[in-house]
C-alpha cells in the first residue's frame, strides 16, 4: 500500500446509506491520479487492525471514509506517525471535519480536499497514554443518556437520544466531581464535564467553543449543578457557544487533567472510552490532517 491513498470505510455509516456515495468519491480520486485502495473491516477491532497494518506499509494518507467513530478509530493507526489523516465525512455527527473546515455536505468536494494534499499539524490527546481522541471527550449528563441510550430497543436515530435524554433528566442529579487540571485539584458538583481539542460534538453542539486544534491545549468545560428545568432550557444554548456566559459554566484550559466521578463512564468522539477516573493529556502536533488550504 505504499504510496497508495488508504480509504478506510465504515459500511454502517448513515444506516448504510453512505456506501452509494463511495464510488465518486473512488472515482474522483483516482482521476486526480491518486491510487486508492479500499478497505473495510468486519468489526471495529477487525477495522483497527486493517488501518495500523496499511499505515505501517507507509502510505499516502489513511482516509475515514464516515463519521467521528470512524475517525477516532482512525486517529488510533495514525497518531504520531507520519502518515497524514483525510476524513471524508460520511457519517451523522462530522464534527472532526467540522473542526477541520471539511465540506460535509459534499462528499466529493472532500475528496477534493484530500486530493490537493494540503496538510495540516493539529494536535490530539491521550487517555491514559494508550487511546487517543481528536475532537471531545464528555462524561456526565450526555454519557449517562448515552449508555441509556444505547441500552435502548428503539426507535432508531435521534428518536432514541430526545427519549434516553427526557428519561435520564428525570432521575439526574449532579455528580461529585474530583478535576486534577495541570496539578490544581477541584472538588465540584457538575452536571457534565467535557474536554475539548475541538469545539463540537453530537452534531454540532459546541460544548467547548473556544477550543483550537493547534494551541497545545485542551479546553475543560464544567457545568455546575442545576435544576432539571433550567438545564433543559440552557442545554439549547450549546448550539451557539453561548452556554459559557451561564454562571454556572466555568472553563479551565490545561495541558493534563484527570477527572474522578462515582459511577461515570466518558465518551471520546462520540466512543465509550470507560468508566472513571480517566486522565487527558494533550500531545502537541501528534496529527498530520489533509485539510483546505489556509485552514
Amino acid at each position: 500500500m505504499a504510496g497508495e491513498l488508504v480509504l478506510l470505510v465504515n459500511p454502517a455509516a448513515r444506516g448504510g446509506r453512505s456506501l452509494r456515495l463511495l464510488d465518486p468519491v473512488v472515482r474522483r480520486l483516482r482521476e486526480a491520479g491518486l491510487p486508492v485502495s479500499v478497505i473495510v473491516g468486519t468489526s471495529g477491532q477487525d477495522a483497527l487492525e486493517r488501518a495500523c497494518t496499511a499505515v505501517a506499509e507507509g502510505p499516502e494518507a489513511l482516509v475515514a471514509f464516515g463519521g467521528d467513530g470512524l475517525v477516532h478509530l482512525a486517529v488510533q493507526a495514525v497518531a504520531g506517525t507520519d502518515v497524514p489523516l483525510g476524513v471524508i465525512p460520511a457519517g451523522t455527527g462530522n464534527d472532526i471535519a467540522r473542526a477541520l473546515g471539511i465540506p460535509r455536505a459534499d462528499l466529493v468536494a472532500a475528496a477534493d480536499v484530500v486530493a490537493a494534499g494540503k496538510t495540516r499539524t493539529v494536535d490530539a490527546a491521550r487517555i491514559g497514554g494508550e487511546e487517543w481522541f481528536a475532537g471531545v471527550m464528555a462524561c456526565g449528563f450526555d454519557s449517562r443518556v448515552n449508555e441509556r441510550a444505547n441500552a435502548m430497543a428503539g426507535p432508531g436515530g435521534r428518536g432514541r437520544y430526545l427519549l434516553a435524554t427526557l428519561a435520564e433528566l428525570r432521575s439526574f442529579t449532579p455528580l461529585p466531581f474530583t478535576i486534577i487540571a495541570d496539578g490544581e485539584v477541584l472538588e465540584r458538583e457538575a452536571m457534565l464535564v467535557a474536554v475539548g481539542n475541538t469545539s463540537s460534538y453530537g452534531a454540532g453542539m459546541r460544548v467547548c467553543p473556544d477550543a483550537v486544534p493547534d494551541d497545545g491545549l485542551l479546553d475543560v468545560v464544567i457545568v455546575g449543578p442545576m435544576a432539571a428545568g433550567a438545564f433543559l432550557r440552557t442545554f439549547p444554548r450549546v448550539y451557539r457557544g453561548s452556554h459559557l456566559t451561564h454562571p454556572a459554566v466555568t472553563v479551565r484550559r490545561v495541558r493534563r487533567v484527570t477527572l474522578r466521578a462515582p459511577g461515570t463512564v466518558a465518551y471520546a468522539d462520540g466512543e465509550r472510552v470507560g468508566p472513571l477516573p480517566l486522565t487527558c493529556a494533550v500531545e502537541p502536533g501528534a496529527l498530520r490532517v489533509l485539510a483546505p488550504a489556509g485552514r
